[in-house]
């Protein structure tokens, strides 16, 4: 399969979780993918599993919420690569002390600035390149809780998510006669690194229900494959046992 045969995809958060999962996956579909975190072994280790698929992977640590380091990888992109087809602009974030009963200044900081400020830090540095192809594919890893408010994520992590789709679908509008499609992907609880962080342990039994990373991991790399003519504007995705529909109940 390399239907992304020639396309270069750039990933942030790539690795662990959704952006691993998304980064194996399109390199499988033959994009070249370049993996941007701030973790430089866990890069190199996607990188290298990659690689001994058979697919092609570069690895370019950095902090998105850093807007020089941004500017630097996306100018290393033209440079080297020559080309920005695919953005997965997937880093993101939350913190144990979320609810404003323990929320502090600093976590509403960190919240914002990973989840947000970083999204739109990398869409506005890809699009003069995407413009300039007349074609161009940004996939941003939102949230249910982009769509849907609940203690659970916390009022900082929802805000942000919102946000981040009203980013996508603003993209759309402005950038779609260019050839710029933008997708913003709500995916329910998926069992990935980041629910380490909740206030209360899931366990391993409620993972195993949830979304996986693979799950997501496919459905980007079918966004991205879809043809120019056509833009998935959003996709709200959840496991079948949702427990955010479970809470519901059980509080009626």
């Amino acid at each position: 399969m390399a239907q992304l045969g020639g396309k270069v995809a750039w990933i942030t958060g790539g690795g662990s979780g959704i952006g691993e999962a998304a980064a194996r996956a399109l390199a499988a579909a033959g994009a070249t993918v370049v993996l941007s975190g701030r973790r430089a072994e866990a890069l190199e280790a996607v990188a290298g599993a990659i690689a001994g698929a058979g697919g092609t992977a570069h690895v370019r640590p950095g902090d998105v919420t850093a807007k020089d380091d941004v500017a630097a990888t996306v100018a290393w992109l033209e440079a080297e690569l020559g080309r920005i087809d695919i953005l997965v602009n997937n880093a993101g974030t939350n913190i144990t002390d979320r609810s404003f009963a323990r929320l502090s200044p600093e976590g509403i900081d960190q919240l914002i600035q990973t989840n947000l400020t970083a999204a739109f830090y990398c869409a506005s540095a890809v699009l003069p390149a995407m413009r300039r192809q007349g074609d161009g594919v940004l996939i941003h890893t939102a949230s249910w809780a982009g769509r849907h408010m609940g203690v659970v994520s916390g009022a900082a992590y929802s805000a942000a998510k919102h946000a981040v789709v009203v980013m996508s679908h603003m993209i759309n509008e402005e950038e779609c006669l260019h050839g710029i499609r933008s997708c913003a992907l709500c995916p329910a609880e998926t069992a990935t690194p980041i629910l380490d962080r909740r206030p209360q342990p899931v366990p391993p039994e409620e993972r195993a229900r949830m979304l996986q990373p693979d799950d997501l991991g496919d459905l980007i790399r079918y966004v991205a494959c879809l043809p120019p003519h056509v833009c998935m504007n959003e996709v709200v995705i959840s496991p079948t046992r949702n427990r955010m529909f479970e809470a519901v109940r059980k509080a009626g």
